[in-house]
C-alpha cells in the first residue's frame, strides 16, 4: 500500500519516463537525484508502482540508538539539564559523558516524554522569487472581501486560485469566507484542471488551525490542521503558510485588478446577487486568461488526474470525530442518532457533505443509523395559588384550654374595728 506521498512520486517518475520531463527536473521536484530517479524507473519497470516503497520499511532503523543509550541520556536530562535546551543538553552530554549524539534525536525523545522547547524564530528576509516552472506546481489562494456591488446587492466574497506559473486565475464569489466556500471552490478547481501539487495560503483559520496541539499530538510530533488543510493532506496537496501578504504578491495585485475591472464589468452588466456574479465569471475569466496568462518556463502540466466524483467529494467535506454513548448513540450539530450496527469503538467519524448528505463512518467504513426524534421539553409545572392559613382555634375540651395554675378563693372580708 502506497503513501500518498509515494504515489505522487510515481506520478512524476512516470512522466519522466515518457519523456515529459527530465531525470534532473523530475528529481528535483521529487526531491532525489537524477541518479536516483534513474533507479526508481527501474525499480518501477522490475515491479511497478510498488517498486518505488522504500525497502527497509517496518525494519527497524541501523542507525538507532541502543535502549539503555536513550535511558541514560533522559535520566541524565532529568537529573542534571532538566532546565536545558536540547543544543545545549546535547553538547554537555557529549562534553561530560562521551554520549554524541544530535540535538534533534535529544528533541525527538524529550517530545515524546512531553517535554518541549519554545525558541524564538528570525523573521525570514523577503526577497523576490522567481515563477514555478510547470502548471499545476503551486496555487496562490486567497478571498477578498470587498463591495463587490457597490452597494447594489448584499456582501460576498471572491475565492480565488492563481497558477504560479502562468498566471492562470480561477475564481468564485461566496458569501463568506470559510472552511465550505473553500472547499466548495477547491473541488470546482480540481474537476476543471486537476489536482495541483502544492497551494500558497495565508494563515486564515481557514487555512491554518488556531489550535493548540493536545497532548497525543506533541507526543506524535503532529500539528493541529483545519478541516481544509486536512482535506488537502488526504489529496496529497502541500498546503504552505504565507507569513506576509507580501509573500503572495501574486494573488494581492489579481485583487486589486478584479476590484477595478471586475467591479466596473458587472455594474455595466448590472449584475447584484451571487447567482448572477458567478455565471459571469463562467464567461470573464477565459477571456481574462486568454489575454493575461504568460507562457510557464516548462510545458509540462503537473496537475494530478482528478478523482472519481464520490471519491472527491467524500476527501473534500466536514469531518468530526463524535463519542459513542453506551446506548450506540451520537450526538452531533444538536441532533441525536442511534447507530444499528454493533461497532467496537468509542468514537466515530460523522461526514457532512457539500451537497447536504451526511453519512456516519468507522475506519472508513459506513455504519446505519438513524435520525431519534428530540425529546420533548418538559412543561414547567405553575405553583398552585393558596388561600393563606385559617387560625386554628381550639376546642373548649383542648388541653390549651384548661387552667395551668390553680384557681384564686377570694378572701374573705375582715369586718372593720
Amino acid at each position: 500500500m502506497l503513501s500518498v506521498k509515494e504515489l505522487r512520486r510515481v506520478h512524476v517518475i512516470r512522466q519522466a519516463m515518457e519523456k515529459q520531463l527530465t531525470q534532473q527536473q523530475a528529481g528535483a521536484l521529487v526531491g532525489v537525484t537524477a541518479r536516483h530517479v534513474r533507479r526508481l524507473i527501474a525499480r518501477i519497470q522490475q515491479a511497478g508502482d510498488g517498486g518505488v516503497a522504500h525497502r527497509g520499511r517496518g525494519q527497524p532503523s541501523n542507525r538507532r540508538m541502543p535502549e539503555p543509550v536513550k535511558a541514560t541520556v533522559l535520566r541524565l536530562y532529568a537529573q542534571r539539564y532538566g532546565d536545558f535546551g536540547p543544543t545545549l543538553a546535547a553538547e554537555k552530554l557529549a562534553q561530560r559523558h562521551g554520549i554524541l549524539l544530535s540535538d534533534e534525536t535529544l528533541r525527538r525523545w524529550l517530545t515524546a516524554r512531553g517535554i518541549t522547547h519554545f525558541t524564538r524564530r528570525t523573521r525570514p528576509h523577503r526577497a523576490w522569487r522567481e515563477r514555478k516552472p510547470h502548471v499545476g506546481e503551486l496555487l496562490q489562494l486567497d478571498g477578498s472581501h470587498h463591495d463587490w456591488f457597490e452597494g447594489r446587492g448584499p456582501g460576498c466574497v471572491l475565492m480565488a486560485y492563481i497558477d504560479d506559473a502562468s498566471s492562470r486565475v480561477f475564481a468564485r464569489f461566496y458569501e463568506y469566507e470559510g472552511t465550505v466556500p473553500a472547499m466548495d471552490s477547491f473541488q470546482r478547481y480540481v474537476r476543471r484542471y486537476g489536482i495541483p501539487l502544492a497551494v500558497y495560503a495565508d494563515k486564515h483559520t481557514t487555512y491554518q488551525s488556531p489550535a493548540l496541539p493536545t497532548v497525543a499530538e506533541q507526543l506524535a510530533g503532529a500539528t493541529p490542521t483545519s478541516q481544509f488543510g486536512r482535506a488537502l493532506r488526504d489529496l496529497g496537496v502541500e498546503l504552505i503558510p504565507a507569513h506576509s501578504p507580501q509573500a503572495k504578491g501574486r494573488i494581492e495585485r489579481l485583487f486589486k485588478t478584479f476590484q477595478d475591472r471586475v467591479i466596473k464589468e458587472m455594474r455595466l452588466a448590472g449584475i447584484a446577487t451571487l447567482d448572477a456574479a458567478n455565471r459571469f465569471l463562467e464567461t470573464y475569466l477565459p477571456l481574462y486568461n486568454r489575454r493575461f496568462t504568460v507562457e510557464p518556463a516548462q510545458a509540462t502540466d503537473l496537475h494530478r488526474p482528478r478523482p472519481a466524483a464520490r471519491a472527491l467529494a467524500h476527501i473534500l467535506c466536514l469531518k468530526t470525530a463524535r463519542v459513542v454513548r453506551r446506548d450506540w448513540t451520537v450526538a452531533h450539530d444538536g441532533q441525536r442518532y442511534q447507530i444499528e450496527q454493533l461497532v467496537r469503538a468509542k468514537q466515530v467519524l460523522v461526514e457532512d457533505w457539500l451537497n447536504g448528505r451526511r453519512r456516519i463512518t468507522y475506519q472508513g467504513r459506513p455504519l446505519r443509523y438513524h435520525a431519534i426524534p428530540a425529546r420533548p421539553l418538559k412543561t414547567p409545572e405553575v405553583p398552585k395559588i393558596q388561600a393563606p392559613p385559617r387560625p386554628v382555634k381550639p376546642a373548649p375540651t383542648h388541653p390549651w384550654q384548661k387552667r395551668l395554675l390553680p384557681e384564686r378563693r377570694p378572701m374573705a372580708a375582715t369586718p372593720r374595728r
